[in-house]
């Protein structure tokens, strides 16, 4: 099968991976509501294309917090790459770079973030987790700035981790061969238990996240950096306001892609009302069901500045490692480009409120 959509990379992907981690990467918490609905509510959204405009030349260049990228879609943070191919990380890495966006390294990668660095050719964030020690939490921010991360991405909807059934039923641990490559002690030991009804990464969540983390950890991270700080996790424009009053450089709209708070909001669902309270006070982005270039121009239109991919990463990986990576990205590239075509949008600042129409229910 010519594979000609990120669904077909999917298909193929899931048939390839071991079942543990086949389950571990496409599970979401509970009864999945919310993982489905990342990607349905994508639908009822309508795209309102202009005419007679000279699309000739379409423009997919812009800047996320100043750093220029090739287009709008950068790469989310995902744990565990190395359950998809032997070289984790920076596999992800070398397939990302010469697409000429920004990839998201995760605190529970399979290679070490200096290495990750070492591998790639564009710019890169580091998503941060604070852990209960927050002299491991700083060391992680020390090493990210000092091999050249371009900023950090707290993430603030896991004080717990949310119930992935698949999971438990699996039994889930990280294999013996693989490990948490940003730890040099013992503290991913948790994370390696296989046993039935128990998930070896939520374990190693109870034992090590801080449940007692308010926003006070913003103005913490503040005080030990000058990396820009966007906060991931955000669904609602009472925290965007909050993490707007605490200085933050950017929001990631997220629900952790459906694995955490079943039943919370789809990310585009949320994003209208934080872009409306946000009012371009700090730069916005969203993760979360984002499949298709229409995705990301409705994304876009309705106040992000650009979308973040992370399963989509993972199964292109998964088929064919850093060239999987690149077809990946390449696929959603050419499918925004044709989209802002038809669209009569010959640019990403072009792809504003007016090419979207919202279902009449969001309003009321």
């Amino acid at each position: 099968m010519t594979l000609i959509n990120i669904f077909d990379y999917e298909e193929r992907a899931l048939q390839i991976l071991d079942p543990l981690a086949r389950d571990y990467y496409r599970s979401g918490a509970d009864d999945e509501v919310t993982l489905r609905n990342n990607r349905a509510a994508f639908e009822p959204i309508r795209l309102r294309p202009r005419v007679l405009v000279d699309v000739s030349m379409i423009d997919l260049a812009t800047t996320v917090l100043g750093t220029p990228v090739s287009m709008p879609i950068l790469v989310a943070p995902t744990a565990y790459h190395g359950l998809a191919h032997a070289d984790g990380e920076c596999a992800t890495a070398r397939g990302v770079g010469p697409t000429g966006t920004l990839m998201t390294v995760s605190t529970l990668g399979n290679r070490r973030l200096e290495d990750v660095a070492a591998a790639a050719s564009g710019p890169l964030w580091f998503q941060l987790y604070v852990y209960r020690d927050r002299v491991l939490s700083e060391a992680l921010v020390r090493r990210a700035e000092a091999a050249g991360y371009r900023a950090l991405v707290l993430t603030v909807d896991a004080p717990r981790l949310g119930q992935r059934e698949r999971d438990v039923r699996n039994g889930f641990g990280l294999p013996p061969h693989l490990h948490m490559a940003n730890f040099t002690d013992n503290s991913d030991a948790t994370a390696h238990t296989q046993q039935t009804g128990a998930s070896g990464l939520a374990l190693h969540a109870d034992a090590m996240f801080d449940q007692t983390l308010t926003w006070e950890a913003v103005d913490w991270l503040r005080s030990i950096t000058k990396l820009p700080i966007l906060v991931k996790g955000v669904l609602t424009p009472e925290d965007a306001l909050l993490a707007v009053e605490h200085g933050v450089d950017g929001i990631v709209v997220s629900n952790h892609g459906g694995r955490q708070l079943d039943g919370a909001l789809a990310t585009i669902e949320a994003l209208p009302s934080i872009a409306a309270a946000v009012a371009g006070r700090c730069e916005l982005f969203l993760d979360g069901g984002v499949r298709r270039g229409t995705d990301v121009a409705k994304a876009l239109a309705l106040g992000a500045r650009a979308v973040l991919v992370g399963r989509p990463v993972l199964w292109g990986l998964a088929v064919n490692g850093s060239a999987g990576v690149t077809a990946v990205l390449e696929l959603l590239r050419a499918e925004l480009e044709r989209a802002m075509a038809l669209l009569g949008r010959p640019t990403v600042a072009a792809l504003d409120a007016s090419a979207v129409q919202l279902p009449a229910h969001w309003s009321s």
